[in-house]
Protein backbone atom coordinates (compact mmCIF):
# COMPACT_ATOMS: atom_id res chain seq x y z
CA UNK A 1 0.00 0.00 0.00
CA UNK A 2 1.77 3.50 -1.13
CA UNK A 3 2.20 5.79 1.64
CA UNK A 4 1.16 9.14 1.02
CA UNK A 5 3.75 11.13 2.23
CA UNK A 6 6.41 9.29 -0.28
CA UNK A 7 3.91 9.79 -2.85
CA UNK A 8 4.22 13.63 -2.98
CA UNK A 9 7.90 13.40 -1.50
CA UNK A 10 7.22 15.20 1.89
CA UNK A 11 8.49 14.06 5.70
CA UNK A 12 5.42 13.08 8.17
CA UNK A 13 6.09 16.46 9.92
CA UNK A 14 5.79 18.25 6.78
CA UNK A 15 3.79 21.80 7.05
CA UNK A 16 0.30 22.57 4.88
CA UNK A 17 2.28 25.20 2.85
CA UNK A 18 5.06 22.96 2.03
CA UNK A 19 2.31 19.78 0.75
CA UNK A 20 0.73 22.50 -1.31
CA UNK A 21 3.77 23.09 -2.60
CA UNK A 22 4.73 19.70 -3.34
CA UNK A 23 1.40 18.93 -4.65
CA UNK A 24 1.22 22.34 -6.88
CA UNK A 25 5.24 20.68 -8.26
CA UNK A 26 4.06 17.51 -9.14
CA UNK A 27 0.61 18.13 -10.26
CA UNK A 28 2.17 20.53 -12.84
CA UNK A 29 4.11 17.72 -14.11
CA UNK A 30 1.57 15.19 -14.46
CA UNK A 31 -1.48 17.09 -15.40
CA UNK A 32 -3.23 14.86 -18.46
CA UNK A 33 -3.26 18.40 -20.34
CA UNK A 34 0.37 18.73 -20.50
CA UNK A 35 1.02 14.74 -20.72
CA UNK A 36 -0.90 14.55 -24.35
CA UNK A 37 -3.71 11.89 -22.23
CA UNK A 38 -1.27 9.47 -21.14
CA UNK A 39 -2.16 7.05 -18.95
CA UNK A 40 0.64 6.78 -16.89
CA UNK A 41 0.25 10.66 -16.14
CA UNK A 42 -3.07 10.21 -15.32
CA UNK A 43 -2.76 7.72 -13.24
CA UNK A 44 0.09 9.39 -11.33
CA UNK A 45 -2.05 12.57 -11.37
CA UNK A 46 -4.98 10.71 -9.69
CA UNK A 47 -2.67 9.30 -7.20
CA UNK A 48 -0.70 12.81 -6.24
CA UNK A 49 -3.78 14.47 -5.91
CA UNK A 50 -5.45 11.42 -3.81
CA UNK A 51 -2.49 12.40 -1.29
CA UNK A 52 -3.01 15.42 -1.12
CA UNK A 53 -6.65 15.61 -0.64
CA UNK A 54 -6.12 13.30 2.79
CA UNK A 55 -2.58 15.15 3.69
CA UNK A 56 -4.30 18.92 3.10
CA UNK A 57 -7.40 18.40 5.43
CA UNK A 58 -6.66 18.30 9.33
CA UNK A 59 -9.29 15.68 10.31
CA UNK A 60 -8.26 13.32 7.04
CA UNK A 61 -4.18 13.81 8.00
CA UNK A 62 -4.82 12.81 11.52
CA UNK A 63 -6.95 9.79 10.83
CA UNK A 64 -4.46 8.48 8.39
CA UNK A 65 -1.64 9.05 9.99
CA UNK A 66 -3.06 6.88 13.16
CA UNK A 67 -4.64 4.57 11.34
CA UNK A 68 -3.55 4.47 7.53
CA UNK A 69 -6.02 4.28 4.49
CA UNK A 70 -7.77 2.23 7.13
CA UNK A 71 -8.45 4.95 9.60
CA UNK A 72 -10.13 6.95 6.64
CA UNK A 73 -12.86 4.30 5.47
CA UNK A 74 -15.46 5.16 8.07
CA UNK A 75 -18.16 3.95 5.85
CA UNK A 76 -19.65 3.08 2.28
CA UNK A 77 -19.89 7.11 1.29
CA UNK A 78 -16.94 7.79 3.35
CA UNK A 79 -13.52 7.88 2.02
CA UNK A 80 -12.27 6.27 -1.56
CA UNK A 81 -9.99 6.63 -4.65
CA UNK A 82 -10.63 9.48 -6.43
CA UNK A 83 -11.50 9.31 -10.62
CA UNK A 84 -9.58 10.76 -12.64
CA UNK A 85 -12.74 13.88 -13.22
CA UNK A 86 -12.54 13.93 -8.90
CA UNK A 87 -8.91 14.66 -9.26
CA UNK A 88 -8.91 17.32 -11.96
CA UNK A 89 -11.89 19.17 -10.06
CA UNK A 90 -9.66 19.16 -6.69
CA UNK A 91 -6.88 20.72 -8.76
CA UNK A 92 -8.78 23.36 -10.15
CA UNK A 93 -10.35 23.89 -6.92
CA UNK A 94 -7.08 25.04 -4.68
CA UNK A 95 -5.29 25.97 -7.80
CA UNK A 96 -7.22 27.18 -10.44
CA UNK A 97 -7.56 30.29 -8.90
CA UNK A 98 -4.25 31.30 -10.05
CA UNK A 99 -3.05 33.58 -13.07
CA UNK A 100 -3.13 31.70 -15.97
CA UNK A 101 -4.06 28.12 -15.12
CA UNK A 102 -7.87 28.34 -16.78
CA UNK A 103 -6.29 29.05 -19.82
CA UNK A 104 -3.20 26.58 -19.42
CA UNK A 105 -5.51 23.64 -18.89
CA UNK A 106 -8.75 24.67 -20.42
CA UNK A 107 -10.79 25.13 -17.93
CA UNK A 108 -12.37 27.53 -15.73
CA UNK A 109 -10.20 29.48 -13.21
CA UNK A 110 -12.63 30.84 -9.86
CA UNK A 111 -15.44 28.64 -10.14
CA UNK A 112 -17.87 30.88 -12.01
CA UNK A 113 -20.26 30.27 -14.59
CA UNK A 114 -22.86 28.14 -12.90
CA UNK A 115 -24.43 27.65 -9.66
CA UNK A 116 -22.54 26.65 -6.15
CA UNK A 117 -22.52 23.70 -4.48
CA UNK A 118 -23.75 24.05 -1.42
CA UNK A 119 -21.64 24.01 1.81
CA UNK A 120 -20.48 20.84 4.14
CA UNK A 121 -21.70 20.03 7.67
CA UNK A 122 -20.33 18.04 10.20
CA UNK A 123 -22.28 16.45 13.24
CA UNK A 124 -21.45 14.32 16.33
CA UNK A 125 -22.62 11.56 16.97
CA UNK A 126 -22.92 9.56 19.95
CA UNK A 127 -22.25 5.31 20.12
CA UNK A 128 -22.90 2.84 23.04
CA UNK A 129 -20.36 0.10 22.77
CA UNK A 130 -23.06 -2.34 22.05
CA UNK A 131 -23.75 -0.51 18.68
CA UNK A 132 -20.48 0.00 18.16
CA UNK A 133 -20.19 -4.12 18.06
CA UNK A 134 -23.33 -4.87 15.68
CA UNK A 135 -23.32 -1.63 13.26
CA UNK A 136 -26.57 0.31 13.74
CA UNK A 137 -28.72 2.48 11.55
CA UNK A 138 -29.16 5.57 13.77
CA UNK A 139 -31.89 8.51 12.16
CA UNK A 140 -30.74 11.41 12.32
CA UNK A 141 -32.39 15.21 11.68
CA UNK A 142 -30.28 18.27 10.60
CA UNK A 143 -30.69 21.62 10.18
CA UNK A 144 -29.93 22.01 6.18
CA UNK A 145 -30.81 24.21 3.27
CA UNK A 146 -33.48 22.69 0.96
CA UNK A 147 -34.56 23.69 -2.09
CA UNK A 148 -37.16 26.59 -2.04
CA UNK A 149 -40.53 24.77 -3.10
CA UNK A 150 -42.02 28.26 -4.38
CA UNK A 151 -39.70 28.93 -7.04
CA UNK A 152 -38.01 25.00 -7.39
CA UNK A 153 -34.56 26.10 -6.68
CA UNK A 154 -34.03 28.63 -9.29
CA UNK A 155 -34.56 31.92 -7.13
CA UNK A 156 -37.26 33.79 -9.30
CA UNK A 157 -40.81 34.53 -8.56
CA UNK A 158 -42.70 31.78 -10.57
CA UNK A 159 -44.07 33.06 -13.47
CA UNK A 160 -40.47 35.34 -14.13
CA UNK A 161 -37.16 33.53 -14.73
CA UNK A 162 -33.43 34.65 -14.39
CA UNK A 163 -31.60 36.27 -17.55
CA UNK A 164 -28.19 36.12 -18.87
CA UNK A 165 -25.93 38.48 -17.34
CA UNK A 166 -24.60 40.90 -19.44
CA UNK A 167 -21.54 41.95 -18.11
CA UNK A 168 -20.01 38.33 -18.45
CA UNK A 169 -22.36 37.44 -20.86
CA UNK A 170 -23.47 34.35 -19.03
CA UNK A 171 -19.87 32.99 -18.03
CA UNK A 172 -19.53 34.20 -14.61
CA UNK A 173 -16.00 35.54 -14.53
CA UNK A 174 -14.41 38.39 -16.15
CA UNK A 175 -10.93 38.42 -17.78
CA UNK A 176 -8.44 40.69 -17.57
CA UNK A 177 -4.74 40.96 -19.56
CA UNK A 178 -2.56 43.10 -18.53
CA UNK A 179 1.40 43.85 -19.98
CA UNK A 180 4.10 42.51 -17.84
CA UNK A 181 8.04 42.70 -18.16
CA UNK A 182 7.12 38.83 -18.81
CA UNK A 183 4.68 39.14 -21.31
CA UNK A 184 0.84 39.39 -20.98
CA UNK A 185 -1.14 38.12 -18.16
CA UNK A 186 -3.94 37.00 -17.93
CA UNK A 187 -6.04 37.17 -14.38
CA UNK A 188 -9.67 35.72 -14.16
CA UNK A 189 -12.23 37.00 -11.31
CA UNK A 190 -15.93 36.26 -10.41
CA UNK A 191 -18.24 38.93 -12.65
CA UNK A 192 -18.91 41.64 -9.87
CA UNK A 193 -22.56 42.08 -11.65
CA UNK A 194 -23.55 38.62 -10.90
CA UNK A 195 -21.70 37.46 -8.02
CA UNK A 196 -20.24 34.69 -10.93
CA UNK A 197 -23.41 32.55 -11.26
CA UNK A 198 -23.98 34.12 -15.04
CA UNK A 199 -27.65 35.14 -13.85
CA UNK A 200 -29.64 37.66 -13.16
CA UNK A 201 -32.82 37.49 -10.75
CA UNK A 202 -34.62 40.72 -11.61
CA UNK A 203 -38.37 39.31 -9.35
CA UNK A 204 -36.58 37.19 -6.33
CA UNK A 205 -38.82 34.82 -5.24
CA UNK A 206 -40.73 36.18 -2.14
CA UNK A 207 -40.02 32.73 -0.01
CA UNK A 208 -36.53 32.33 -0.34
CA UNK A 209 -35.45 35.80 -1.37
CA UNK A 210 -33.49 35.08 -4.37
CA UNK A 211 -31.52 32.29 -2.51
CA UNK A 212 -33.06 29.35 -4.00
CA UNK A 213 -33.38 27.53 -0.74
CA UNK A 214 -34.76 28.06 2.48
CA UNK A 215 -33.77 26.24 6.14
CA UNK A 216 -35.63 23.02 7.09
CA UNK A 217 -35.66 20.51 9.34
CA UNK A 218 -34.32 16.94 7.26
CA UNK A 219 -34.12 13.42 8.34
CA UNK A 220 -31.16 11.62 7.14
CA UNK A 221 -30.66 7.76 8.08
CA UNK A 222 -26.87 6.97 8.74
CA UNK A 223 -26.17 3.43 8.37
CA UNK A 224 -22.50 3.23 10.90
CA UNK A 225 -20.17 0.62 9.84
CA UNK A 226 -19.20 -2.20 13.20
CA UNK A 227 -16.45 -1.38 14.49
CA UNK A 228 -15.77 2.57 14.64
CA UNK A 229 -13.87 4.88 17.41
CA UNK A 230 -14.23 8.33 18.81
CA UNK A 231 -12.94 10.45 16.68
CA UNK A 232 -13.29 8.44 13.19
CA UNK A 233 -16.01 10.04 11.08
CA UNK A 234 -17.50 9.02 7.29
CA UNK A 235 -19.22 11.19 4.93
CA UNK A 236 -22.60 11.30 3.59
CA UNK A 237 -21.77 12.84 -0.13
CA UNK A 238 -24.66 14.77 -1.64
CA UNK A 239 -26.65 15.14 1.30
CA UNK A 240 -25.34 18.34 3.04
CA UNK A 241 -26.69 21.93 2.26
CA UNK A 242 -28.38 23.00 -1.10
CA UNK A 243 -25.98 25.42 -3.58
CA UNK A 244 -28.30 28.85 -3.80
CA UNK A 245 -30.67 28.75 -6.88
CA UNK A 246 -30.25 25.13 -8.64
CA UNK A 247 -26.82 24.35 -6.70
CA UNK A 248 -25.88 20.98 -6.06
CA UNK A 249 -25.77 19.51 -2.69
CA UNK A 250 -22.73 19.65 -0.28
CA UNK A 251 -21.57 16.86 1.81
CA UNK A 252 -22.05 15.78 5.86
CA UNK A 253 -19.33 14.66 7.85
CA UNK A 254 -20.29 12.69 10.73
CA UNK A 255 -18.14 12.02 13.28
CA UNK A 256 -18.14 9.33 15.93
CA UNK A 257 -18.22 9.91 19.88
CA UNK A 258 -18.50 6.27 21.29
CA UNK A 259 -19.87 6.03 25.26
CA UNK A 260 -17.05 4.67 27.55
CA UNK A 261 -18.05 1.69 28.91
CA UNK A 262 -16.74 1.05 32.98
CA UNK A 263 -15.98 -2.59 32.41
CA UNK A 264 -13.33 -2.10 29.17
CA UNK A 265 -10.94 -0.83 28.35
CA UNK A 266 -10.67 0.09 24.44
CA UNK A 267 -7.25 -0.48 22.55
CA UNK A 268 -8.76 -0.48 18.36
CA UNK A 269 -10.44 -3.90 18.41
CA UNK A 270 -8.91 -5.06 21.29
CA UNK A 271 -10.86 -5.08 24.86
CA UNK A 272 -9.03 -5.65 28.41
CA UNK A 273 -11.09 -5.98 31.19
CA UNK A 274 -10.73 -7.18 34.72
CA UNK A 275 -13.05 -9.75 37.06
CA UNK A 276 -12.44 -10.31 40.56
CA UNK A 277 -11.86 -13.77 42.11
CA UNK A 278 -11.56 -15.41 45.30
CA UNK A 279 -8.23 -16.99 47.07
CA UNK A 280 -10.17 -20.38 46.48
CA UNK A 281 -10.91 -20.43 43.10
CA UNK A 282 -7.42 -18.96 42.35
CA UNK A 283 -6.34 -21.99 44.20
CA UNK A 284 -9.02 -24.74 43.35
CA UNK A 285 -9.79 -23.32 39.89
CA UNK A 286 -13.00 -22.17 39.06
CA UNK A 287 -15.37 -21.64 36.35
CA UNK A 288 -16.16 -17.41 36.37
CA UNK A 289 -18.33 -15.18 34.63
CA UNK A 290 -16.45 -12.99 32.22
CA UNK A 291 -18.40 -10.29 30.52
CA UNK A 292 -18.47 -9.02 26.82
CA UNK A 293 -20.32 -6.11 25.40
CA UNK A 294 -23.57 -7.19 25.32
CA UNK A 295 -23.84 -11.03 27.07
CA UNK A 296 -21.07 -13.17 28.83
CA UNK A 297 -19.37 -15.76 28.72
CA UNK A 298 -17.56 -18.72 30.89
CA UNK A 299 -13.78 -18.67 31.74
CA UNK A 300 -12.12 -21.64 32.93
CA UNK A 301 -9.66 -21.07 35.37
CA UNK A 302 -7.18 -23.66 36.32
CA UNK A 303 -5.65 -24.96 40.06
CA UNK A 304 -2.62 -22.97 41.04
CA UNK A 305 -3.66 -19.67 39.27
CA UNK A 306 -1.73 -16.45 40.27
CA UNK A 307 -3.58 -13.35 40.73
CA UNK A 308 -2.63 -11.04 38.30
CA UNK A 309 -2.50 -13.84 35.29
CA UNK A 310 -4.26 -12.18 31.65
CA UNK A 311 -6.35 -14.64 29.68
CA UNK A 312 -7.04 -14.00 26.07
CA UNK A 313 -9.93 -14.77 24.09
CA UNK A 314 -10.01 -15.30 20.64
CA UNK A 315 -12.91 -13.10 18.48
CA UNK A 316 -14.48 -11.78 22.03
CA UNK A 317 -13.31 -8.31 20.83
CA UNK A 318 -15.09 -5.88 18.52
CA UNK A 319 -14.71 -6.26 14.61
CA UNK A 320 -12.76 -4.16 12.80
CA UNK A 321 -13.83 -1.19 11.14
CA UNK A 322 -14.17 -2.00 7.24
CA UNK A 323 -12.28 -5.43 7.39
CA UNK A 324 -12.61 -8.47 7.81
CA UNK A 325 -12.10 -10.36 11.24
CA UNK A 326 -13.20 -9.61 15.54
CA UNK A 327 -10.63 -8.68 18.20
CA UNK A 328 -9.91 -9.94 21.11
CA UNK A 329 -11.09 -9.62 24.32
CA UNK A 330 -8.08 -10.11 27.24
CA UNK A 331 -9.34 -10.60 30.87
CA UNK A 332 -6.93 -9.97 33.70
CA UNK A 333 -8.11 -11.52 36.94
CA UNK A 334 -7.67 -9.76 40.49
CA UNK A 335 -7.50 -11.72 43.73
CA UNK A 336 -10.52 -10.05 45.38
CA UNK A 337 -9.75 -8.57 48.97
CA UNK A 338 -12.92 -8.36 51.08
CA UNK A 339 -13.51 -4.74 53.12
CA UNK A 340 -15.23 -6.82 55.96
CA UNK A 341 -14.90 -9.92 56.96
CA UNK A 342 -17.75 -12.05 59.16
CA UNK A 343 -16.15 -13.61 62.83
CA UNK A 344 -15.57 -17.17 60.78
CA UNK A 345 -13.97 -15.50 57.76
CA UNK A 346 -11.51 -13.54 60.18
CA UNK A 347 -10.45 -16.19 61.85
CA UNK A 348 -9.92 -18.95 58.43
CA UNK A 349 -7.94 -16.29 57.19
CA UNK A 350 -5.85 -15.50 60.36
CA UNK A 351 -5.16 -18.93 60.67
CA UNK A 352 -4.02 -19.24 57.08
CA UNK A 353 -1.69 -16.74 57.51
CA UNK A 354 0.01 -18.46 60.82
CA UNK A 355 0.63 -21.94 58.46
CA UNK A 356 1.40 -20.81 55.34
CA UNK A 357 4.36 -19.09 53.99
CA UNK A 358 5.14 -18.23 50.49
CA UNK A 359 8.03 -20.27 49.49
CA UNK A 360 11.00 -18.31 49.10
CA UNK A 361 11.48 -19.02 45.43
CA UNK A 362 8.19 -17.80 44.84
CA UNK A 363 8.29 -14.63 46.69
CA UNK A 364 8.97 -11.52 44.13
CA UNK A 365 12.30 -10.49 43.76
CA UNK A 366 13.09 -6.54 45.98
CA UNK A 367 14.70 -3.61 44.16
CA UNK A 368 17.79 -4.18 45.84
CA UNK A 369 18.61 -7.89 44.45
CA UNK A 370 17.38 -6.68 40.83
CA UNK A 371 20.22 -4.40 41.00
CA UNK A 372 22.60 -6.91 42.21
CA UNK A 373 21.94 -9.07 39.76
CA UNK A 374 22.38 -6.38 37.24
CA UNK A 375 25.66 -5.73 38.42
CA UNK A 376 26.76 -9.82 38.31
CA UNK A 377 27.13 -9.80 42.46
Amino acid sequence: MADFYNILGVPRTAPDDEIKKAYRKLAMTYHPDRNNGSREAEEKFKSITEAYDVLRDPAKRSMYDRYGEAGLRGGAAGYHHVDLAEALNIFMRDLGGMAGFGDLFGGRSGGGGGPRTGSDIRITMALRLAEVETGVEKPVTVRLLATCAHCSGNGAEPGTSPHRCTTCAGAGEVRRAQKSFFGQVISVSPCPTCSGEGTIISSPCRKCRGEGRVRQDETVTVKVPPGVATGQYMTMRGAGNVGPRGGGRGDILIVFEVEEDSRFERDGEDLYCEVMVTYPQLVFGADVDVPTVSASVTLHVPPRTDSGQIFHLRGRGLPRVNATGVGDLHVRLQLYTPENLAVEEEAIIRRLGEIQVAPAERRPKGFWSKVKESLGA
